[in-house]
């Protein structure tokens, strides 16, 4: 029997923390290694990877991947969802800006609340926590507000549908993993699902797009692939599939919105792109938010 808590507690707000740290560091390790590798075929090394570490760790702790429990239906969708975000957001980013995107792929925690509740009533939030989530949100928008400026096209505008539909496919991979057998899962094998469905997506995406593969790279590029693979697709997606088992998804979500947040701040640690007040507000907001969403009611 899962012992499910109500409320976020301080292991699982640090190891929340840690893993949005590491996924905002991530979209830095993406962005310069991108040149040298491209999108699509750096996610499917990275999956390939991931699945491989996934299948050697449960061979040492005896975790069983392939015995019949219910889950493969879900497991499969769930799976697909998890491609199907990935391929949107590297297909939205080749039609609009990242910062629009990222945007439109953070409105994914207003679908898990959304949604949720429906399937899991201990999940509904209350009118403050949902006035958190809009907080966040639009800490995130301002964060970003600077990819808005000028004239927007059509071919921009697929890639915001694109980032839309994202974030929504990621809403929906949380709401299957928690709504339905996959919630008995063990955190391996929801993983398992998911990387394993996008080690065979993602090559196939990146042929039909025409990217050129190669395994002549630096190595920062290999360093870079290395860490997104190890701590990104493994370590930190595997802590993050445990915490689902555990804790509610829609305090979770909130979470989320620290990640591109972190992405800025390395930006201006790591790249030396400028401060600006809207990334202090957007800190600001995203922790204010954070807290509102997490706020206990009153007794």
């Amino acid at each position: 029997m899962i012992e499910r808590k109500h409320h976020l507690d301080t292991l699982a707000i640090s190891l929340l923390l840690a893993c949005c740290l590491f996924w905002g560091f991530q979209q830095i390790l993406i962005k310069t290694t991108v040149a040298e590798v491209p999108p699509l075929w750096q996610a499917a090394v990275r999956f390939l990877g991931a699945t491989a570490l996934l299948w050697i760790w449960c061979v040492v702790r005896g975790v069983k991947l392939f015995e019949r429990d219910g889950t493969l239906r879900a497991g499969l969708l769930a799976g697909m969802l998890f491609a199907g975000e990935f391929s949107c957001i590297y297909l939205g980013l080749r039609d609009t800006t990242a910062s629009r995107l990222t945007v439109f792929l953070y409105t994914s925690p207003f679908v898990v609340a959304l949604l949720l509740p429906r399937f899991v009533p201990s999940e509904k939030l209350r009118a403050v926590q949902w006035f958190g989530l809009l907080i966040a949100f639009v800490a995130v928008a301002v964060a970003f507000s600077e990819g808005f400026a000028g004239a927007t096209t059509a071919r921009q505008l697929r890639g915001d549908a694109l980032g839309l539909a994202a974030g929504t496919l990621w809403g929906l991979t949380t709401l299957v993993i928690r709504s339905s057998s996959m919630a008995t899962a063990s955190a391996e094998k929801t993983l398992f699902y998911q990387v394993a469905v996008t080690t065979v997506v993602a090559p196939l995406l990146s042929l039909a797009l025409g990217e050129t593969w190669s395994f002549n790279y630096s190595a920062y590029a290999w360093g870079s692939l290395a860490l997104q693979t190890a701590i990104g697709a493994f370590a930190s997606y595997l802590t993050w599939m445990w915490l689902l088992r555990h804790y509610p998804a829609t305090q979770m979500s909130s979470f989320t919105f620290l990640t591109p947040v972190f992405a800025l701040v390395f930006g201006v640690v790591l790249l030396h792109e400028p401060l600006t007040l809207q990334l202090m507000l957007a800190l600001c907001g995203v922790a204010a938010g954070i807290v509102l969403v997490n706020r206990r009611p009153a007794s």
